[in-house]
């Protein structure tokens, strides 16, 4: 027969170790509560990392004496502890989700007393646990906080996709107007290359017409002499 005396100190550095690892424990009264809906109350709480067990009240406030926390108030009556630790995936519990678990497990079974616990660092009391079950899920407010971030980022992102955007038409522009410049630039110089045969026939008419002009005058003062000559 194994010593009664070890298996309570195994069980005090059990209850010590969950108080040092848990996020948060919650103490209830279960008299009257039968085995079937204290089984059902486990199944709820497990998904959030809840875990509920049954210990002596004089093994709990001797591991909460060891541990610094003062939950002694709270220990009477058939007593339960209901811990916060890890979900089954692994992932932290939800301390929120847990106290709403056991509020609401509370109000379809009235002989489930919330009496008090210890979280965050301090020890609360049933209207404070009953507060912090008010509180929405911490996947809700996630969700919120992201959608908050999500409107500022998104206008961001907008910004961001539009500055190149912009770049890019800045830059077409400038081509565009490159492409204009070119365009006059090509039709003075078609226009120049147009003229410059224009101009040279023009002068290439009017060089026979001066070559006339000048034979006929020396014609002329050639006549003008042939007279003078005459007369004399």
């Amino acid at each position: 027969m194994e010593n009664p005396r070890a298996e309570k100190v195994a069980v005090v550095e059990e209850v010590k170790t969950r108080l040092a690892n848990s996020d948060s424990v919650f103490i209830t009264e279960y008299r009257g509560l039968t085995v079937d809906a204290l089984s059902q109350l486990r199944r709820t709480l497990r998904p959030a990392g809840g875990s509920y067990k049954v210990y002596k009240n004089s093994l709990v406030s001797r591991a909460a004496a060891d541990a610094g926390i003062e939950i002694g108030e709270h220990l009477s009556g058939p007593t339960a502890l209901t811990f916060t630790e890890t979900t089954p995936d692994g992932s932290p519990g939800d301390v929120v989700t847990v106290a709403k678990a056991l509020r609401d497990f509370g109000k379809d079974h009235p002989e489930l007393v919330i009496k008090g616990g210890y979280f965050d660092g301090a020890v609360v009391d049933a209207d404070e646990i009953k507060a912090l079950a008010d509180v929405e899920p911490r996947e809700v407010l996630l969700s919120k906080f992201a959608g908050l971030l999500a409107a500022p980022m998104s206008q961001f992102a907008a910004l961001m996709q539009a500055v190149p955007s912009k770049f890019a038409y800045g830059i077409q522009a400038l081509i565009d107007q490159g492409g204009a410049a070119d365009a006059v630039a090509t039709e003075e110089e078609t226009q120049e290359v147009a003229e410059a045969p224009a101009a040279a026939e023009t002068e290439t008419a009017e060089a026979p017409a001066a070559e006339v002009e000048e034979t006929e005058t020396e014609a002329v003062e050639e006549t003008a002499d042939t007279n003078e000559n005459g007369e004399s």
